[in-house]
């Protein structure tokens, strides 16, 4: 009979970096002692792992893939556990995650700015490990999004109500994370990018700090100088640092 066999703890699905060791965990009760086969698939195609025949799978991750864990009785009752996923970023910065980390959500990929036409579709996305891996709650001007409760954040039909500041955070049973909050702008025509620079260049000027860097290269009586670029750069980190906001012009 099916009620032969209970779960008594489903394995969790966790989102890691490529490389992290961990264990997927199932825990099973029954009337007679229990066998225990664990199962994977990667692209729909579904195997049984060799060797995996106890209550915990070591796992070193490798590729994105589902599990699930098949346990048996000595009366040939099964029952299976949940499906869970195992998602492996493989590009994660370095630093990341904590070399103490304790599973607690880490966003490792923020949304960026949208501009975007009426009727057009909005796109966001994000993305956080966490062991368990984490829930995703977005929110805009500070009001939560009953619907947008994944990864990525979809509206097929934007409308100029849809414009706004958007974040999501990340939660697990460790804690939570916050994206950074990026401006989503929906409007009938977008004004040309060469007019959003020159706002961006004078609006902050009431609210910080800015440091505008002109690195020249090419002079019309000189050989081309190889520093000016990677000056910009080293300098613009520096100054970001120390709390300006840095615009870069090259030539």
């Amino acid at each position: 009979s099916p009620a032969a066999i209970a779960i008594t703890e489903q394995p969790v699905s966790v989102s890691v970096p490529v490389g992290y060791s961990f264990s997927l965990r199932c825990r099973a009760e029954g009337r007679t002692s229990l066998q225990y086969q664990w199962f994977c698939q990667h692209q729909s195609v579904c195997r049984q792992i060799p060797g995996a025949t106890k209550q915990d799978l070591p796992i070193t991750a490798q590729q994105t893939q589902l599990y699930t864990c098949r346990i048996n009785d000595l009366y040939r009752n099964s029952v299976f556990s949940d499906w869970v996923k195992v998602e492996v970023h493989q590009c994660v910065a370095r630093g990341l995650p904590p070399r103490l980390w304790r599973g607690e959500p880490v966003i490792v990929l923020n949304p960026t700015e949208q501009r975007v036409e009426v009727g057009k579709p909005l796109q966001l996305q994000c993305a956080a490990m966490g062991v368990p891996a984490p829930s995703y709650q977005w929110y805009r001007n500070g009001n939560l999004l009953e619907q947008q409760k994944k990864k990525k954040l979809w509206i097929t039909h934007a409308k100029v109500s849809d414009s706004g500041t958007y974040l999501c955070c990340a939660s697990n049973s460790h804690g939570e994370h916050w994206t950074n909050a990026v401006d989503v702008h929906i409007g009938k025509t977008l004004p040309p990018p060469e007019h959003l620079q020159l706002c961006r260049l004078v609006f902050p000027l009431a609210t910080g700090k800015i440091a505008l860097l002109v690195g020249n290269n090419h002079y019309q009586h000189h050989p081309n100088l190889m520093a000016p670029i990677t000056d910009v750069f080293e300098l613009s980190l520096l100054l970001e640092q120390l709390g300006f906001q840095v615009v870069s012009l090259l030539d």
